[in-house]
């Protein structure tokens, strides 16, 4: 039988990007900004104008890609679909050139079991060859040869054009068949 060959985005699927951005936006700022108020919308449309490049600035921080928290059961579901499937790391790295190296020892440091040879970064996630697509941001999906399938995050929670999984314990359930 064909094992599967499944993509898997990095930032707001197995990195939790936001809760990092929502920390900063607290220091930064001194006021909480929840995550709830950021449904159907991007970051950027939930603050005030003022305040926006600041917010962009956030990425460009020394460090910022590396000190990311793991989204739960991230790790886990990934080691064990290494298992049953090719699985591939694909994140958009280009618009952060200095990101490759946080990136990379991100991935080391929650995933040291993953092989090298299988992390692509690039721009255009068309280029990737798989069965399968998880990613947060549908407009990777639009040339994608594959099956986009879409990651919850509060900015696509009005996305319904893919199907979608709300955690990685669905992930697991969709892939390896168990909880």
């Amino acid at each position: 039988m064909k094992r599967q060959r499944i993509a898997i985005d990095m930032d707001e699927v197995m990195a939790d990007t936001l809760a990092k951005r929502l920390a900063i936006y607290r220091t930064e700022f001194g006021e909480e900004l929840l995550r709830e108020s950021l449904h159907g919308v991007d970051i950027y449309d939930a603050i005030s104008e003022e305040r926006r490049e600041a917010v962009r600035a956030q990425l460009f921080i020394p460090g910022f890609f590396r000190e990311i928290p793991v989204m739960e059961g991230a790790a886990e579901t990934i080691r064990d679909l290494l298992e049953h499937h090719e699985v591939f790391i694909a994140t958009a790295a280009m618009e952060y050139p200095h990101s490759f190296t946080e990136k990379y020892g991100w991935i080391k440091e929650h995933l040291p079991f993953f092989p090298d040879h299988n992390i692509v970064f690039c721009g255009d996630k068309s280029i990737i060859h798989a069965d399968f697509l998880i990613d947060d941001s549908p407009r990777h999906f639009e040339r994608f040869a594959g099956q986009g399938i879409l990651f919850d995050a509060p900015h696509n929670a009005k996305e319904d054009r893919y199907p979608r999984v709300g955690n990685w314990s669905e992930v697991r359930m969709r892939f390896l068949g168990e909880p």
